[in-house]
């Protein structure tokens, strides 16, 4: 009482709190008014609570506040992370030399870390540090640019040395500017805040360029000057520069020698030994170059490129024209595939950026899963990893490249933190499971409903399998723990099992010497299956191991069984002569079935059951057999032996079969008297169908002999014809009424083929020789004193052989007589159209082939129609035969059926036309013939000469 009155005021609290979702009729409403109270940002703790009541009513409304947990979950690891990672970047930034490199390692490392690089602090560092690796790049490009152009002024003043004084004169001013506005950028560069994390290489290179810049100039200015002072002044030395100083020596009148070209030195011998093994050095580098352009590779081709280069650097003065022009097409090739090599990296490259750039552009409702997402990023780092391997990297795609990947990241981001959250959900969950068995082991450690118990384990096995996915670090840890509780749950269960089992192999035991036997106990059999049946019920193994033993148990049963359904083929196999007869006759019968004579079949038929009665039929004896051979009649004779032998048995057999019991009072004295006589006493009718086997209780009581002489044949009691009158149980004076009806609960009279009357005609003479219940004879063996069992007067039991035989050309005789008859009322159908057509009363055909629906009065009606002259309309008359009929009406005359069906709902007094379809025919008989009536006619006239 006081947990439940606690409990309400916090559901009535929260209920309100969420506005009433507690107790919203729907679910639909209830995640309506969850959606509405989440979006007033409540706290976690409400968030909390609210989660923990819900979730066990609806796991559907309760979604949302779970995700706003693992939402405000997440937020808090991010918190910690983005602190982090904002230290690392301020501390970056602090630093008066960045690396380009280290900067763009802090943003794919934090992405990796799952730092929020979206939100504050951490995209205002983002920002800064993006705008710092900016200006670096932009410094570093100002230097270069600024390098060439002090190469490009120096290349001035080279120009301006090769024309006139006067002309350099002029541009002196300029170039004076451009000096000095170059050192200025100069200056700005070195001055810039990012000059110290460009790369060491930049700062001597610029010094070179600033001081070989002043140099050209300062030299350019000074012999500018003399060329001036020259000109001024004749006796001035003229300037070092020979365009100007040529220029000069002209203005003053001086001739010009021009300057011979210094003549080349003569190449001093060389050792053949040297120049062949320069020869050999540079055909070796060659072949090593044209032999990896030819296969394509890109990185190879250029190292040996560069060899080629050394060694022809090395032995170039000794190398012959041919070889020479041999090395230069080699280099060009190189080069050439090296740019192409270069070209095609890049492509790819551009290929891959695009595939990065398009991950997060992907049509609504494509767009990839946190482990696709991993797995794709994976294979296009990798991809760019091996572009990288075959060309000169190309740094502008990878900041592209880097940072579509990163971005894209983020969707790996999510869901790894999902699945981190729901491995730790589901790790709780186990752990839990886990603790449960442990306290189920604990209650149920005594169970005595072993089927309860063993799906109380299946429950927690399927719980455990459906527990959610756990890593495989954390799933080895929990297996173990798993293991031992679950089996120690299942130890009870096991042992129970292990007794089963063996009690089971005590009963397979037991099952084998009773099948081992020679006499077949029932009741021992089915009091051990019983047995089994309540073991099996009460203790379940598993389905496979349990079918095994039930295979073992029952397969010296079955064999038993088997041997003992063996012998009685064997006894019935001795055919009798009433089964013979009736073989005969069913053997006739199917021969009147193959002529297709109506007259014969029935005839066959007759001859048929006359022999199933026992009566006496003429029919053709089957050929003799030859005579056997003396060693031949001893086995023969020694094998009837042995259905005389099992006489006993079949007779108790059949009584077992037929499972009747006599009532109290309805045995008489002799029955009780003769009931303990000898077994040996009873001897069944030579050639009975009823002998087949012996009696049970005389196999059990008496050993069986070595050789035991045969049985005196005792010849069968002729059957006797009696006047056929009132045979029915009770009704004869010299026999009581029957207490009961004898064979199974529900048995109709004759439903079994073996069903025999207790006397009369075609009856079956009892033990003491006479035909009725009252002889009681002698039954023996575990039978007793039970009275012989009362059935009708079909005659005596038929063979397996005999009844099928006997069954199947019945049934091929009706199915025939049924054929002919269709054809007989087809014949005399198109007889009687062919009649009316040549108006010939005489071919109408006869009463009998016409059939019993057919009076002799309605026939001649038809014959006095058909001689008549055509007279009349026929329509009524055919309406109402098709009424009668039951068939469908031409769809003209439907209408007209309607009405005369409403016509004849009106009078009721008059006959039906069911009654008067006799009349009916003979109106259209009466009538004119044309093809329509006339098919009309006999579609009617097929279902009333058949149904009637």
């Amino acid at each position: 009482m006081t947990s439940s009155s606690t409990k309400t005021p916090d559901l009535q609290a929260l209920d309100t709190l969420t506005g009433g979702a507690f107790t919203a009729p729907t679910s639909g409403e209830r995640a309506q008014r969850i959606r509405d109270w989440l979006a007033g940002r409540p706290t976690p703790e409400q968030l909390q609570d609210v989660f923990k009541e819900l979730s066990g009513r609806d796991k559907g409304a309760a979604r949302p506040v779970r995700e706003k947990l693992d939402e405000l979950k997440r937020a808090k690891g991010q918190e910690v992370i983005a602190a982090e990672w904002a230290q690392k970047a301020e501390l970056l930034l602090a630093q008066s030399k960045l690396n380009i490199a280290d900067a763009l390692a802090w943003q794919r490392d934090a992405a990796k870390a799952g730092a929020p690089l979206s939100r504050e602090p951490l995209a205002g560092f983002k920002a800064q540090l993006a705008e710092r690796v900016k200006g670096i790049e932009d410094l570093q490009h100002r230097a270069q640019v600024h390098r060439e152009a002090a190469v490009l002024l120096a290349q001035r003043f080279e120009v301006l040395s090769t024309k006139g004084w006067k002309d350099a004169q002029a541009a002196d001013e300029s170039l004076r500017g451009d000096v000095t506005h170059w050192q200025q950028q100069a200056d700005e560069i070195t001055t810039d805040a990012n000059w110290n994390s460009l790369d060491a290489k930049f700062a001597p290179q610029l010094e070179a360029s600033r001081a070989q810049l002043l140099v050209v100039s300062d030299a350019f200015h000074g012999a500018l000057s003399q060329a001036v002072a020259a000109a001024n002044d004749a006796a001035a030395p003229l300037p070092p520069v020979p365009v100007w100083a040529d220029e000069l020596r002209t203005a003053r009148g001086e001739a010009v020698v021009p300057k011979a070209a210094p003549a080349k030195p003569a190449r001093p011998p060389v050792d053949p030994a040297v120049r062949a093994a320069a020869q050999d050095a540079v055909q070796v580098a060659l072949a090593k170059l044209e032999q990896e352009t030819a296969e394509g590779h890109g990185k190879a081709s250029a190292g040996a490129a560069a060899a080629l280069r050394a060694v022809l650097k090395e032995h170039g003065k000794l190398v012959e024209s041919e070889l020479e022009a041999r090395v230069h097409a080699a280099l060009v090739a190189a080069g050439e595939l090296e740019g192409w090599q270069r070209w095609s990296a890049d492509k790819v490259r551009e290929d891959l950026v695009a595939k990065a750039e398009g991950l997060l552009k992907r049509p609504d409702g494509q767009a990839l899963g946190g482990r696709k997402m991993q797995e794709t990023l994976r294979a296009l780092r990798d991809q760019w990893k091996q572009s990288d391997q075959g060309g000169v990297p190309n740094h502008a795609l990878w900041k592209r490249f880097d940072e579509a990947c990163n971005e894209a990241h983020k969707v790996v981001e999510a869901w790894l933190e999902k699945v981190r959250a729901d491995a730790a959900e589901h790790r709780a969950h186990r752990i839990a499971l886990i603790e449960e068995v442990k306290a189920w082991a604990v209650e149920h450690a005594d169970a005595a409903d072993l089927k309860a118990h063993n799906r109380a384990l299946h429950q927690f096995a399927d719980r455990w399998r459906d527990a959610g996915h756990v890593g495989e670090k954390m799933f080895a840890e929990l297996q173990p723990q798993w293991n031992e509780a679950f089996g120690a749950a299942r130890a009870p269960f096991e042992a129970a099992q292990k007794a089963s089992v063996e009690r089971r192999q005590a009963m397979i035991a037991e099952a084998a010497e009773l099948g081992a036997q020679p006499m077949l106990r029932i009741d021992a059999v089915k009091a051990l299956q019983q047995r089994w049946q309540a073991e099996a019920q009460s203790v379940p193994l598993d389905r496979r191991h349990e079918q095994k033993m039930w295979d073992a148990f029952r397969a010296p049963i079955d064999e038993a069984f088997n041997r003992k359904t063996a012998e009685r083929e064997k006894v019935s196999s001795a055919m009798s002569e009433h089964d013979r007869n009736v073989l005969l006759a069913s053997k006739a019968l199917e021969a009147a079935n193959a002529t297709g004579d109506a007259q014969k079949i029935r005839a066959a038929m007759n001859q048929l059951e006359a022999a199933m009665r026992g009566e006496k039929i003429n029919l053709p004896e089957p050929a003799a057999k030859p005579v056997p051979t003396p060693a031949t009649s001893h086995v023969n004779t020694a094998e009837d032996a042995a259905p005389a032998q099992a006489a006993q048995a079949a007779e108790a057999e059949f009584a077992e079969s037929a499972g009747l019991a006599p009532a109290t009072g309805e045995v008489d004295e002799p029955a009780v008297t003769h009931a303990h006589a000898p077994a040996h006493d009873l001897v069944a009718p030579d050639g009975s169908a009823d002998a087949a086997a012996l009696g049970d209780s005389e196999t059990d009581s008496l050993p069986e002999p070595a050789a035991a002489p045969a049985p005196a044949a005792v010849p069968p009691k002729p059957v006797v014809a009696m006047r056929r009158a009132d045979d029915r149980p009770g009704m004869r004076k010299a026999e009581p009424a029957m207490a009961g009806r004898g064979g199974r609960p529900g048995d109709r009279p004759g439903d079994r083929r073996d069903s025999r009357g207790p006397g009369g005609p075609g009856g079956r003479p009892d033990r003491a020789g006479g035909f009725g219940a009252g002889a009681g004879g002698d039954r023996g063996g575990r039978f007793g004193d039970r009275a012989a069992p009362r059935f009708e007067d079909r005659g005596p039991r038929l063979g397996d052989a005999a009844f099928r035989a006997q069954r199947d050309a019945v049934e091929h005789a009706q199915a025939a007589l049924r054929k002919l008859a269709a054809q007989a009322h087809g014949e005399a159908l198109t007889q009687l159209l062919g009649a009316w057509e040549k108006r010939d009363g005489a071919s109408v055909p006869s009463v009998q082939e016409l059939g019993r629906a057919v009076s002799p009065a309605v026939r001649g009606a038809w014959s006095q129609a058909v001689d008549a002259a055509p007279a009349g309309n026929a329509s009524d008359a055919l309406l109402r035969l098709e009424i009668a009929a039951e068939v469908p009406t031409p769809a003209e005359h439907v209408d007209a059926r309607r009405a005369m069906q409403l016509q004849l709902l009106t009078k009721r007094n008059e006959p039906a036309p069911a009654q008067t379809w006799g009349q009916d025919a003979a109106k259209v008989l009466a009538s004119g013939h044309d093809a329509a009536t006339a098919r009309r006619l006999q579609n009617v006239l097929k279902t009333l000469l058949k149904g009637s």
